[in-house]
């Protein structure tokens, strides 16, 4: 499988945090969502793979080009969008446009007008009128205008509301469906991800805990809740983490397969993105 981006060992160390080692792949036509607390490494891992932050690392293809000979190449092809505007606010969004398409070989005006049009966007407003989630949104006009092969968003949908945040949810799905397309997204926002992520990278103080497909996920990892003599019965090798309540425990499971056959009446839950953070970050694990 042909690969959009790929990180192997990279690492970036400051005086009281090191981004650990990290290697990772995103093949094209998919989505990854990055996951981690703050603070964990993501935007760190994000600004290393654009090069703004100079780390070390064996090797970075984005788009099968090596970043250290081809950033420039690279960056014609890629759209990166934080999650707050990076344009002046004395500017509107056609000067943005014009400006733009001076950078980009591929913009496309076009697209553009029609993206404001979609968001409900004044072209000829000043963006200091903007609300935040107005900015935003033509972070995402301007990005998805130039015909980009790689989507980056870093937090990105923070802010948005709730019916906006769906609408580029379903451009994101749109854009992946072209095979050559991927995007890399990083959020808080962990149902968004459960909606649309073909895999999930999961970095928890520097370190990648695991990068995983949903697929994978789902068929391999699950929730059961169960009493006190069920919770022994279970092989430490079966239990990735636990909580202890009042009256029974909820223990996050891998080997879902296996132990389903061992314990024919056991109801294992889907676990969802943010549950797989929780206990792999507060819950009790079995040494």
């Amino acid at each position: 499988m042909k690969q959009a981006l790929h990180i192997k060992n990279l690492t970036k160390k400051y005086k009281d945090f090191t981004l650990d080692h990290i290697s990772l792949d995103l093949p094209y036509g998919m989505i990854l969502g990055l996951i981690g607390e703050n603070g964990s490494g993501k935007s760190t891992l994000i600004n290393s793979i654009l090069n703004i932050v100079k780390a070390d690392y064996d090797e970075v293809h984005i788009l099968g080009q090596d970043l250290k000979s081809q950033e420039k190449e690279i960056k014609k092809e890629i759209a990166v969008i934080f999650n707050d505007s990076h344009y002046g606010e004395n500017l509107t969004p056609l000067f943005i446009g014009k400006m733009l398409s001076g950078i980009y070989t591929d913009w496309d005006q076009k697209k553009l007008t029609d993206y404001l049009k979609q968001f409900h966007l004044p072209e000829k407003k000043r963006l200091k009128t903007f609300s935040t989630g107005m900015k935003v949104k033509l972070e995402f006009a301007a990005a998805l205008s130039h015909n980009p092969k790689l989507l980056i968003l870093d937090e990105a949908t923070n802010g948005l509301d709730p019916v906006f945040r769906e609408e580029i949810l379903e451009i994101l799905r749109e854009f992946t469906e072209q095979e050559d397309h991927s995007v890399l997204i990083s959020s808080h926002i962990t149902s968004d991800l459960d909606k649309i992520a073909d895999y999930i990278a999961y970095i928890h103080e520097g370190r990648l805990l695991f990068l995983k497909s949903i697929d994978e996920l789902n068929n391999d990892c699950g929730i059961i809740r169960c009493g006190r003599e069920f919770f022994d019965a279970l092989s430490p090798e079966d239990i990735i983490a636990y909580r202890e309540e009042p009256y029974s425990y909820c223990v996050f499971i891998k080997n879902r397969q296996s132990l389903r056959k061992a314990f024919c009446d056991i109801s294992i839950e889907n676990a969802s993105i943010e549950d797989m953070m929780l206990f792999y970050s507060k819950g009790e694990k079995i040494i």
